[in-house]
């Protein structure tokens, strides 16, 4: 009886593998590495509010000038100034946030410019372990920062601004800019 029951087994098994249809319509195209769809855009915030039941500066919410999808990968770059290259040229310094900024002075002071978002709209904040009214006003006053919402494949390497820009094959000129 054993027998039988493999020999059933093996046969419907060589007879089911060996059956043909039609293939079916085409999948849709996975990430091949070159497609492309990253978008960028620039936040000036010219002032924070101050949230002092969590001793909290945040900012009014941005809403995103383009369609973002809730899989894309937003990641935010607080402008730290520029740097002059040797050939004379001026290069912007942008820092991935969360970024903590310390106090030399001593105290282990520190705050930490940070975001948080929807697939609707990006929010700016400061935190930090001293009273943020005390914060210095060139922290928190014209604070830039620029936003690139990109597809998850490629936000897994990490993508530095540089990186971003240059796979979009974009320059800062072309950059939108939102004030807040």
């Amino acid at each position: 009886m054993r027998k039988f029951i493999f020999f059933l087994a093996l046969s419907s098994t060589i007879v089911f593998t060996s059956c043909k249809g039609d293939p079916g319509p085409p999948g849709p195209a996975g990430y091949d590495g070159d497609e492309f769809l990253a978008q960028v855009f620039e936040v000036t915030v010219a002032n924070y509010q101050y949230d002092s039941s969590v001793n909290q500066l945040y900012s009014n919410f941005s809403g995103f000038p383009f369609t973002v999808y809730e899989s894309d990968v937003v990641l935010a770059y607080h402008w730290e100034g520029e740097e002059r290259l040797d050939n004379g040229e001026y290069v912007d310094i942008w820092t991935l946030m969360p970024q903590n900024v310390f106090y030399n002075d001593g105290t282990g002071d520190f705050f930490q410019y940070n975001f948080n978002h929807t697939f609707l709209d990006v929010q700016f904040t400061i935190e930090g372990n001293f009273p943020l009214t005390n914060i210095d006003s060139r922290d928190v006053t014209n604070q830039l920062f620029r936003v690139a919402v990109v597809p998850a494949e490629f936000a897994r390497m990490k993508p530095s601004m540089n990186d971003i820009m240059e796979r979009m094959q974009m320059d800062d000129s072309e950059v939108e800019r939102v004030e807040l």
